[in-house]
C-alpha cells in the first residue's frame, strides 16, 4: 500500500482531549458513579475515582476534543497544517466536518495510533454533538480494505500485535525531532483546565502532525520535509 500511496491524497491528523469538567466536583452525580465503575479496573493501588479523574480525556464518554489538526502534503512537497481549536467542542467538530465534505471520499486519514484513539474518538464525539459522521470515518459495513485510514503505530507492528511504540520514541529512531520538546499528552488537561492556554495546546498538536508525516515519508523511504517545508495556516 505504501509504495502506491499518493502523498496528496492524505491527510495526517492529530487531536488533543481533555476531561469534560475542571475537576471532580463538578461532574454530574450520575457521571461520578459511570466514572467510578467505568474505571474500576484501571485504578491502582486504592486510587478513587475523583484522583484517577485528570485522566477522563482518553474515554470518548467522559473527554472532549478541544483541538485538530490536520496536515496536507502540497504538488510542490510542502505540507500545509491547519488547527480547529477551541472551548466549544461543537464548533471544532463542524469546522473539521466541513473540511472533510470538500475532500474525496478515497481520502485516506493518518494518525498515530489513529486507529485506537483518534479516528473512534472523533466518530463518538460526533455522534454525541449530533453530527454525521463523514465517510472519511464511517467504517460502518467497509470491508477491511476499503477502509482508507493509516496508521503509524499499526505501521511498525509489522505483523506483531503485541507490540506498541509511541510516537516520541518512533521519532527518536528516526532521527526526527521530538514533538515533545515542551507538553506531552498527560499534560495537556492542565494547560487546558489550569493554565487555559488553548495555543500551546494547539501548537503541540500541530508538531504530531508534522512529525507523523514525517514517519510517513520514512515509510516510503523519502527524504523528510524541513522546516521550511512546513506551511502553517489560519
Amino acid at each position: 500500500m505504501l509504495e502506491q500511496l499518493d502523498l496528496q491524497n492524505l491527510m495526517v491528523l492529530d487531536i488533543e482531549t481533555v476531561p469534560q469538567y475542571p475537576d471532580f466536583s463538578n461532574v454530574p452525580d450520575h457521571f461520578k458513579e459511570l466514572w467510578d465503575k467505568k474505571t474500576l479496573y484501571q485504578r491502582k493501588n486504592e486510587e478513587s475515582a475523583e484522583e484517577f479523574y485528570s485522566r477522563a480525556g482518553i474515554w470518548a464518554e467522559f473527554g472532549k476534543i478541544v483541538c485538530i489538526s490536520v496536515g496536507i502534503f502540497t504538488p510542490t512537497n510542502q505540507l500545509r497544517v491547519k488547527s480547529f481549536y477551541h472551548h466549544d467542542e461543537k464548533e471544532i467538530l463542524q469546522q473539521f466536518i466541513q473540511l472533510l465534505n470538500h475532500q474525496s471520499n478515497q481520502l485516506i486519514l493518518c494518525a498515530h495510533n489513529g486507529k485506537e484513539f483518534d479516528f473512534p474518538y472523533l466518530c463518538r464525539r460526533m455522534l454525541i454533538n449530533g453530527f454525521k459522521i463523514p465517510s472519511q470515518l464511517n467504517i460502518s459495513g467497509k470491508k477491511p480494505w476499503e477502509v482508507n485510514h493509516l496508521d503509524t503505530m499499526e505501521l511498525w507492528k509489522f505483523g506483531d500485535y503485541k507490540n506498541y511504540i509511541s510516537l516520541n520514541l518512533l521519532a527518536a529512531i528516526f532521527d526526527i525531532p521530538t514533538p515533545k520538546d515542551d507538553i506531552d499528552g498527560s499534560m495537556v488537561a492542565e494547560v487546558y483546565w489550569k493554565e487555559d492556554n488553548l495555543n500551546r495546546i494547539k501548537t503541540y498538536c500541530q508538531k504530531d502532525v508534522v512529525t507523523t508525516a514525517r514517519i510517513i515519508q520514512k515509510f516510503k523511504g523519502l527524504e523528510t520535509l524541513s522546516d521550511e517545508q512546513v506551511i502553517f495556516v489560519d
